[in-house]
């Protein structure tokens, strides 16, 4: 649903949905769990897409670290999350 409102650009409905399935992910399979990060890293998208790019930062940079740490520095999901940085950055 929340991919739906994105793409009708309807940020803050998505956003909320966005926080809501994180912050469940976090509590019910944990904060580290490949599906936790995904939730974040689709969150910080949608902030980076919105100019908020403190937020967007903050998140991606947490992502990245925890993928480093679970995955190792050269697994693709870790280095889509440096993409994700860099692009934010960029």
């Amino acid at each position: 649903l929340a991919l739906i409102l994105l793409g009708r650009g309807r940020w803050g409905e998505a956003e909320k949905l966005q926080v809501q399935v994180m912050e469940a992910r976090k509590t019910k399979i944990e904060a580290d769990h490949p599906s936790t990060l995904t939730s974040m890293a689709n969150l910080a998208s949608t902030y980076r897409n919105q100019g908020r790019w403190e937020e967007a930062e903050k998140l991606f940079v947490q992502v990245m670290e925890t993928r480093k740490t679970k995955l190792g520095a050269d697994h693709i999901n870790t280095l889509t999350s440096m993409a994700n940085l860099a692009s934010t950055y960029r």
